[in-house]
């Protein structure tokens, strides 16, 4: 009886070991995609710390997958399978895109997604004076009818060029933004034309600032400027 336990018991183990040692035959990811958010009102849609995504769903399979933008409204994954995709972008401040596109992925695809912005920040400058930095700028809206309300505006300083949501330094950023909480079509031209102020920046450093406007819509995302570089003077 020992005998046959052992003999049954040696039969399980192999295979199991030959379970284990099965060769996959299957393909790993070979295709890749790329592209740029493009804003309908001219240029890239600048974005920040993955706040915005592509949305993808491969066609057969349920679970979907993300790729976020870069910060320049660039976005790029190479280890994706091939296959015809449904995607979208999402989670950004813009109108929402509800029809998908279907894309057949290969290696090296590229496809550009058009989005209008829910709010274009226009006029954007910095002025140094000694370590206080003073930023300017206007808001304006492409669309007013439906837009969510405007909930506080704020400069994003870092000391490198990735700077936005999540990449900021809290006692430049944060701590200098101011509650705006109306809709649009309430602001006055004073609300619309808005001046930042920065002050005590470390001499001797280089930052990158740029300013954000947050809306109050589902992902509380928010709308940005392009990037200055700014070299403040060693004392």
């Amino acid at each position: 009886m020992k005998k046959l336990i052992s003999r049954i018991l040696m039969g399980v183990a192999i295979l199991a070991s030959s379970a284990c040692t099965k060769t996959d035959n299957y393909p790993g990811p070979n295709a890749s995609f790329q592209g740029t958010l493009i804003s309908s009102t001219g240029g890239n849609f600048p974005t920040s710390g993955g706040s915005t995504q592509i949305w993808m769903q491969q066609i057969g399979w349920t679970a979907p997958q993300t790729i976020p933008s870069k910060f320049d409204g660039t976005f790029e994954d190479t280890q994706l399978f091939s296959g015809g995709y449904k995607v979208v972008p999402t989670g950004g401040a813009f109108w929402p895109v509800f029809d998908t596109v279907t894309v057949n992925l290969t290696k090296g695809t590229t496809h550009n997604f058009t989005v209008t912005p829910y709010l274009v920040i226009k006029n954007f400058t910095a002025t140094l004076n000694g370590t206080t930095l003073t930023l300017t700028y206007d808001i304006d809206a492409p669309i007013v009818a439906g837009l969510p309300t405007i909930k506080d505006t704020q400069p994003y300083v870092n000391t490198t060029s990735l700077v936005g949501t999540g990449a900021s330094i809290q006692v430049f950023s944060d701590d200098n933004g101011v509650t705006i909480n109306k809709d649009f079509i309430d602001m006055v031209p004073a609300d619309k034309s808005r001046t930042l102020t920065v002050p005590n920046l470390i001499p001797g450093r280089t930052f990158y600032v740029r300013v954000g406007v947050r809306l109050n819509d589902s992902y509380l995302s928010s709308n940005f400027s392009n990037i200055i570089r700014v070299d403040v003077p060693s004392n």
